[in-house]
C-alpha cells in the first residue's frame, strides 16, 4: 500500500526536499536534490479541495454545493492554497482560517441567498441590528 509523501518535516514543519527517487520495477535509485511541483506543498485536505474545484471546473457555486460550505469559505480556502503554493502574499492558515462560522458569515450567506437586502446586511454587519 502506498502512502502520500509527507510534505513537511514532522520535527520543525519545514517543507521537505525530494532527494531520492526509486524505480518500482527494478529498484534503481537516483539521489540528488530535485524540484517538486507547487502542488506537492499542499496538505491532503488542500489537494482534495483542488480536486473538487477542478471537477467543478472552477465554478464556485458548484464547489459550495459539493462540499456544503459557504462562498466565503471557498474563497478562503482558495486564498490559502495560493499562499501555500507560493502564488500569493497573503498568509496561509489551514484549516484554522477556513473556520468561517459566526455572525459575519451568517449575514454574508443570507445576503448571498437573497434573504437580506444589501442595506439590511450592512446594518447587521455594523451591529445596528442583531441576527
Amino acid at each position: 500500500m502506498a502512502y502520500p509523501a509527507p510534505t513537511h518535516c514532522p520535527a520543525c514543519s519545514e517543507v521537505l526536499e525530494v532527494t531520492e527517487l526509486t524505480c518500482p520495477r527494478c529498484a534503481t535509485r537516483v539521489q540528488g536534490v530535485f524540484t517538486a511541483s507547487r502542488l506537492s506543498r499542499l496538505t491532503v485536505d488542500q489537494l482534495n479541495f483542488v480536486e473538487v474545484f477542478l471537477r467543478c471546473r472552477g465554478n464556485i457555486r458548484e464547489v459550495e454545493r459539493d462540499l456544503k460550505i459557504s462562498y466565503p469559505t471557498v474563497r478562503t480556502r482558495l486564498d490559502q492554497i495560493l499562499q501555500a503554493m507560493g502564488l500569493s502574499d497573503a498568509p496561509a492558515e489551514w484549516p484554522a482560517a477556513a473556520d468561517t462560522s459566526g455572525p459575519t458569515t451568517d449575514v454574508l450567506e443570507a445576503l448571498d441567498a437573497g434573504n437580506l437586502s444589501f442595506e439590511e446586511a450592512l446594518a447587521r454587519l455594523r451591529g445596528k441590528e442583531r441576527l
